[in-house]
């Protein structure tokens, strides 16, 4: 179980994406009691309030990118704000806003990693492959580019924030639940070497063996980060995103990948995004992301025996 402080940072912004509302996110997420729920694991909560950044000026595409300078300010803003949260050795939680945010949360932890020198697996849970660029998207909008600037394939001004080119190593991502992947990405995401787990691999595989390959060769040494886009969720469970796309993970499902993210005993930053209260019924969604932060934090039916005590010596897996 996570015992050290965990801090929460607003990003309340929709600025990288296509469908307005994802900026109030941040208080979904606080109305459905984000905090008091991950209090009750033995976790210290600090709520650091939500970063001011500029608005969203709702303009077409320049070049390829819808509000580039906006979407770099919000970025610059986040990655000083969880570069300073890592540094006092806490857990940060990005409350989103959109998944273009996740450059700036994702290079102040590769940064931090680098500085400690610690591994760094990321968990990239989505039902989009998130690796568009200026000459292969269809909107512009950078909520769907977030992966391919991390590794390098995106504007000067994304790609090397934390002072760091590329942020990513594509070994060091793992993608959940994909299902929804322009023309142009596929061969990007085959070329570049990212390993997906999208949903025919899930469904013919199961979701126990997905995140045991996910979750393969992590070690004391490694720092976690779990990047949820709400919208990898069936929508049928998950209303409130701008970019439903049916046939995503049951509720067991994502529950069973909570849990397992637990049962390592790695997680150590955390992002969840793309949560819509505009699309949303009763804040279904958002009080369906709490509880799945829940297991995260150690929530589980049973007291479960870890791989060391079991009866027989054998893994549990």
């Amino acid at each position: 179980m996570i015992r050290q402080g965990v801090s929460l940072i607003g990003a309340p912004t929709d600025v990288g994406a296509g469908t307005l509302g994802a900026r109030m996110g941040p208080e979904a997420l606080r109305v459905a009691g984000i905090a008091k729920a991950i209090e009750q694991f033995g976790s210290e909560v600090r709520d650091c309030g939500n970063l001011a950044g500029p608005a969203n000026p709702w303009q077409p595409a320049v070049d390829g990118f819808r509000h580039l300078p906006e979407v770099v300010l919000w970025n610059r803003l986040l990655h000083d704000a969880v570069y300073e949260e890592l540094k006092a050795d806490r857990l940060p939680i990005l409350l989103g806003g959109d998944h273009s945010l996740s450059i700036g949360s994702i290079s102040a932890v590769a940064r931090h990693c680098r500085e400690r020198s610690r591994k760094l697996r990321v968990l990239w849970f989505d039902a989009h492959a998130d690796f568009n660029t200026a000459t292969l998207t269809p909107s512009g909008n950078i909520h769907g580019m977030p992966v391919a600037c991390l590794c390098g394939h995106g504007p000067q001004e994304l790609i090397a924030l934390g002072g760091h080119a590329p942020v990513l190593n594509p070994r060091e991502l793992r993608q959940i639940g994909i299902r929804s992947v322009d023309e142009g990405e596929k061969r990007r995401v085959h070329d570049i070497g990212i390993e997906v787990f999208d949903m025919r691999f899930i469904d013919e595989m199961g979701m126990r063996h997905t995140m045991e390959l996910a979750l393969a060769l992590i070690g004391p040494d490694t720092h976690l980060h779990v990047s949820i886009d709400v919208d990898f969720l069936d929508p049928d469970i998950a209303p409130g995103v701008g970019t439903t796309v049916r046939g995503g993970p049951t509720y067991r499902e994502a529950q069973l990948c909570m849990e397992m993210i637990a049962d390592s005993g790695r997680l150590a930053s955390l992002d969840v995004v793309e949560l819509n209260p505009a699309l949303d019924i009763r804040n279904q969604t958002a009080e369906l992301a709490v509880d799945l932060i829940e297991s995260l934090f150690g929530k589980s039916t049973l007291m479960r025996k870890s791989e060391a005590t079991t009866p027989t010596g054998n893994s549990r897996r």
